[in-house]
């Protein structure tokens, strides 16, 4: 009997089991993404900005009820580091900053909306 897998990348002859395992491997670099959108409040800043093309960081803040400024700050900076967002300074005389989703921001959409019918289709149930 031939041995099964339930991971598609995973070689089940016993060869080469870096497709998965390695460090340039499905594992590590899934892993890498969802520290990406790992934070309480990532994921809520890159949804509204699927929602609207661009969001001043005064408006994110109102919307975002109970974020500090400083929180704000922090998640922002990070998720424009891992480039899923883009900062743009828009300053005349007055501090004018926008963020918008990056190219890899808008890639990320569709991988996002996934997880979210999984969620809701398996919401309440173990997953094992």
């Amino acid at each position: 009997m031939a041995a099964t897998s339930t991971h598609l990348e995973v070689p089940t002859d016993g060869l080469d089991r870096s497709a998965c395992l390695g460090p340039d491997g499905s594992s590590e670099l899934v892993s890498g993404v969802i520290g990406m959108i790992d934070g309480r409040w990532k994921l809520a800043i890159l949804f509204r900005l699927f929602e609207r093309p661009s969001w001043r960081t005064l408006e994110l803040k109102r919307d975002l009820a109970g974020i500090s400024q400083k929180v704000l700050t922090q998640q922002l900076r990070e998720l424009e580091a891992d480039r899923l967002i883009d900062r743009f300074d828009l300053g005349d005389k007055l501090p004018h900053v926008e963020y918008r989703l990056s190219r890899a921001g808008a890639e990320l959409l569709p991988v996002l909306r996934s997880m979210r019918i999984f969620a809701a289709l398996h919401q309440g149930n173990s997953i094992a």
